[in-house]
């Protein structure tokens, strides 16, 4: 199976991922889009353990700059 390029980084992708990390917090990661975890996992920012998905700590720090970065325009 050929690897998946990874998707440029969007505004879109960047507050599906912000929305994706507060329903996975909630216990929720079955209200997350399929090709959004596509998304999350070529970019790195997401995986899979032992079946359950989780933020790498690529996606951690990613999440740091989308959230302060939305903090800093309100």
């Amino acid at each position: 199976m050929t690897p998946r390029p990874a998707p440029v980084v969007t505004e879109q992708i960047c507050n599906a991922f912000v929305t994706a990390a507060d329903e996975l917090l909630r216990r929720r990661a079955g209200l997350i889009a399929e090709s959004d975890i596509d998304d999350f996992i070529a970019l790195g920012w997401m995986d899979w353990d032992a079946g359950s998905l989780r933020i790498t700590p690529l996606g951690q720090m990613a999440l740091l700059r989308i959230r302060s970065r939305v903090a800093a325009v309100a």
